[in-house]
């Protein structure tokens, strides 16, 4: 099936669950590690991706085919900018969840600390953006995959901070282990878990 014929909740639901851009991807997996230590800081951290993956999908989208595609605006093929444009608007995005997050809760500014700008080079936030292009997803399509991708990406990092916080309270880990190493083990039984959704729907 032709991505671009997909229902929007069908992609909506496949981006969350089988085509998960963190744990099917494996995008985004720097902040995945470095913050998932605590539930507290893995929440708020993803609930900036997904309101800067959502945003920045759909205002790439329109930058792309208004601005950037022959049949835009200027009516010059100028895609190959795509990368550029893209980061920009991700940079400027970026930037006014990290004011906003400074003003709200001065507490989860700290928490986060350097991963709340570095979202900025967060892969897996270019990467909804360029799956887009690929896919030639309609306006609300990229609306629902962005959605879809930013809440995949909350929910691999919540769940994963969840089974950390349990195993420094009530675990013992080996310590070859401890750290990263431990991390990567869980987030590669994750994604066999995710992995059990494929035979339901796929988008790619």
């Amino acid at each position: 099936m032709n991505p671009a014929d997909l229902h929007p909740l069908v992609i909506l639901f496949a981006a969350i669950t089988t085509d998960n851009i963190l744990l099917a991807r494996f995008l985004g997996m720097c902040p995945f590690l470095g913050v998932s230590g605590q539930l507290r800081s893995s929440l708020g951290l993803g609930a900036a991706v997904i309101f800067v993956m959502t945003c920045t999908s759909v205002l790439n989208w329109l930058v792309y085919h208004y601005l950037l595609h022959p049949d835009g605006v200027f009516g010059i093929d100028l895609t190959y900018l795509r990368y550029i444009a893209f980061i920009i608007v991700i940079a400027a995005f970026v930037q006014i969840v990290e004011m906003v997050v400074e003003r709200v809760s001065m507490l989860l500014y700290l928490t986060l600390g350097i991963f709340l700008p570095l979202i900025t080079v967060n892969c897996a936030i270019l990467g909804a953006s360029l799956f887009m292009v690929t896919r030639e997803y309609t306006l609300v399509q990229t609306a629902a995959f962005g959605l879809g991708s930013g809440v995949g990406w909350a929910v691999a990092i919540a769940a994963m901070a969840g089974i950390r916080e349990k195993l420094a309270r009530h675990g013992k880990v080996i310590p070859q282990l401890e750290g990263a190493g431990i991390a990567l083990v869980i987030a590669g039984i994750m994604a066999l878990a995710f992995v059990g959704f494929s035979g339901v729907i796929r988008i790619n």
